[in-house]
């Protein structure tokens, strides 16, 4: 990707061996963050089943990126647990597990050999400025790309989309991203997220919006890790995002993302054979320990 500058993380400057290196920072290793100071808007520990006063379960009826999964409305890709199940949360967690079904075809007609699961609050719970943070833990694996983002209610990309976190198998960095008219491809609005060693996406991390009418900022574990400011934006395109966005929890399979990131094109496309047989085994995985959304504190 050209980068007309680079503006992704918080550089130091470290002499090494006599050169001057640059080395990005990184987000601390906790897997808590500070609680927003505006007013709660919106919150799930997924403590009992999916509530579906707040989710909608998104089912197949389009195909984009080139992603090789079909989205079901099934308790075998999208649940809930408690206790040792839930890897930590305290309260329960939401899980969205995708499997391998050979030859599934959808009402449309289409074929798929992965199902997965997707949600979202359109219709149930909307915000405009704000903190949307959602705290979460994923399985290794390339090819695999589940995310946390926020889309507006109008045609993409001119509704705007603000991309919390993605991850696309290479567990040592995650992806944050906004899209909207004139930058809804390759821009230095597209960036990655570096972890410190030994910590990873494997890892529950909070992962976070701070939504203002001039800014966004991104961060992980409550540490700042990129700034877009309306001007940045402006440069690109319009700004859209002064409209209200719903939140959504999905977890995709191969396509155009992980294809650039790791260019497997066989057995799929963007998903290698080791990945196939741990999604054949059960082990590919996204847990949620909770969602939440605030308002903007009330001297903003």
């Amino acid at each position: 990707m050209k980068q007309l500058f680079k503006i992704s993380f918080v550089l130091s400057l470290v002499l090494c061996a006599g050169a001057v290196t640059l080395l990005q920072c990184s987000p601390v290793r906790n897997t808590t963050a500070n609680t927003p100071t505006g007013n709660v808007v919106f919150f799930d520990d997924f403590s009992g089943p999916l509530d579906r006063s707040k989710w909608n379960v998104v089912t197949t009826g389009f195909v984009v990126n080139n992603e090789q999964q079909a989205y079901v409305d099934s308790s075998i890709t999208i649940y809930t647990v408690t206790g040792a199940a839930a890897e930590g949360a305290e309260n329960g967690a939401l899980v969205l597990h995708p499997r391998f079904s050979e030859g599934f075809t959808t009402k449309e007609g289409r074929r798929f050999d992965f199902l997965s699961g997707r949600i979202n609050t359109r219709g149930k719970v909307s915000f405009t400025y704000g903190t949307a943070s959602a705290r979460i833990k994923m399985t290794e694996g390339a090819g695999l790309w589940p995310a946390f983002w926020a889309l507006g209610n109008g045609r993409w990309p001119e509704t705007g989309e603000i991309d919390i976190m993605e991850y696309v198998g290479e567990k040592d960095w995650t992806g944050i991203a906004l899209h909207g008219p004139g930058y809804s491809g390759e821009t230095p609005l597209v960036n990655k997220v570096y972890f410190p060693p030994g910590t990873d996406v494997t890892q529950w991390h909070v992962y976070s919006v701070d939504w203002t009418k001039d800014t966004i900022l991104f961060k992980v574990d409550g540490n700042l890790i990129y700034r877009a400011t309306r001007p940045m934006v402006e440069h690109y395109g319009k700004w859209v995002f002064d409209d209200p966005k719903f939140l959504i929890l999905n977890f995709a399979l191969g396509g155009a993302y992980p294809f650039k990131t790791n260019g497997v094109k066989a057995p799929y496309n963007g998903i290698p054979a080791s990945t196939v047989n741990l999604i054949k085994e059960g082990k590919s995985k996204m847990l949620v320990d909770w969602v939440r959304v605030t308002g903007l504190p009330s001297s903003n």
